[in-house]
């Protein structure tokens, strides 16, 4: 069995816990130094752009996808069932 490598924090925050109206909530203490300023926000790669558009189309087809075999399978229900 491999052994598992011991847990190091690399300091990163994937969600801030204060949050005004909690009992723990400390204002200005927390705060995301980037999140007003969008020109210290990392750019996105001509690459990342076009995985990020092809993934947003291919959600997109899925979900139209189902929304006509439903259509579909109404008609042929309508059709052959309903209205005989």
């Amino acid at each position: 069995m491999a052994k598992k490598r011991p847990f190091e924090d690399d300091g990163r925050t994937i969600a801030e816990m204060n949050v005004e109206g909690m009992p723990w909530y400390k204002p200005g203490r927390g705060e995301n130094p980037n999140a007003g300023d969008p020109d210290k926000q990392e750019a996105l790669s001509r690459e990342d752009r076009r995985a990020y558009v092809w993934g947003a189309i291919k959600a997109s087809l899925l979900v139209f996808a189902v929304f006509a075999l439903v259509f579909l399978l109404f008609l042929l229900f309508a059709d052959n069932i309903w209205l005989r």
